[in-house]
């Protein structure tokens, strides 16, 4: 296989492309924009097109990663009374925000989780095409 589960785990960590490696999730100075297909290799995203289990997938772990690790933390640290319920709720409200800045990852971490299970499905590994 050309294209190594640590090569899917390294390009989705860092939001590149799971079949050439190119840093072409995204439009340039888009910050919320993915590109359908990639320029340089030509690999059709499964976000384009209206595929909702893309957008369930990224979602999904967008709002595990902010529960897990943001909002049961502060829980946690009201329940011990280490920070007072009005911090906690504020910290609550302030991270809100924080979906918002795990968007990109959130996307990348979707084709990421797909493709670690599916590596045969990439092009590089012979799987479909890349479209024209």
């Amino acid at each position: 296989m050309k294209v190594t589960r640590i090569d899917i785990l390294t390009r989705g960590l860092t939001n590149r492309c799971p079949n050439c490696g190119g840093k072409t999730l995204f439009v340039p100075g888009k910050v919320y924009q993915m590109h359908e297909t990639c320029p340089a290799c030509g690999f059709k995203f499964e976000g384009a097109g209206g595929n909702e289990g893309f957008y369930l997938r990224s979602t999904s772990l967008n709002f595990g990663v902010t529960l897990t690790c943001y909002l049961f933390p502060v829980v946690l640290l009201a329940y011990w009374q280490k920070i007072t319920v009005p911090v906690a709720e504020a910290l609550a409200l302030g991270g809100a925000l924080l979906p918002l800045l795990l968007y990109r990852p959130s996307r990348s971490w979707g084709l990421m989780n797909y493709y670690i299970f599916f590596p045969e499905e990439l092009p590089a590994n012979g799987g479909a095409k890349p479209t024209p």
